[in-house]
């Protein structure tokens, strides 16, 4: 299944809380935006702020160009803190599936799939913020299935280094059992004393054994002659 993603989504906002006094700074970062000099979009709409540190479509419109400057941790950042501030359903809508982008940028599967929830609540008709719903869904099986993959394969490194070990133990157990086995090197002059000590015990054994032969000899029979 092909899913496609609608990563541009940013509404830009000037003025659009009629009651707030005339934005021209926001208006030169549209315009910024638009040519893509967001470094320059992003001065104005701080420009902005400092002039009115409520206005909503400066703090928007701000994080929208941090965005276009892969600065996703920052936008999202930004935008988080803002985005109570959104009185208008469709604006607020705007808001959550931008948000759910900078998120889904930062391959924060599950977090998106709330932001694109929580538009879809307020909109939910936009085929736009449904394709992205269904891709960070998609992102997020994928992410949970390796992380399975990845922890069984390290499963069975450790049972292999295990076994690993269990055989190295046992090759050293066989190793010294034989060692033991092996009888000690003696020098040839030691050889030549035991072998000389041998011999000699056996010649005393055999001189006691011939001894003793005598003692017990019968005594000679004679005849009467």
């Amino acid at each position: 299944m092909r899913y496609w993603l609608f990563f541009v989504f940013f509404i830009l906002f000037t003025g659009f809380l009629y009651a707030q006094p005339d934005k021209s700074e926001v208006r030169r970062g549209n315009r910024l935006f638009g040519k893509e000099s967001f470094v320059d979009a992003e001065l104005e709409y701080r420009r902005a702020i400092e002039k009115d540190s409520t206005s909503i479509a400066a703090h928007y419109n701000l994080n929208n160009a941090r965005y276009k400057q892969n600065l996703y941790e920052q936008a999202e950042t930004g935008l988080k803190a803002k985005i109570e501030a959104f009185s208008d359903p469709v604006q607020r809508a705007y808001a959550f599936h931008n948000l759910g982008n900078m998120q889904l940028k930062q391959k924060k599967y599950a977090e998106s799939i709330d932001s694109y929830k929580d538009a879809l609540r307020l909109r939910p008709d936009d085929m736009e913020t449904k394709s992205n719903l269904a891709y960070a869904q998609k992102m997020l099986e994928n992410q949970q299935n390796q992380q399975d993959q990845d922890n069984q394969d390290q499963n069975q490194d450790d049972q292999n280094q295990d076994q690993n070990q269990d055989n190295q133990n046992q090759d050293q157990k066989e190793q010294d059992q034989k060692e033991q086995e092996v009888p000690p090197k003696i020098s040839p002059q030691d050889a030549r004393q035991m072998l000389e000590a041998m011999l000699q015990k056996e010649k005393e054994t055999q001189e006691k054994v011939n001894k003793e032969k005598v003692k017990v000899a019968p005594p000679p029979s004679g005849k009467n002659w």
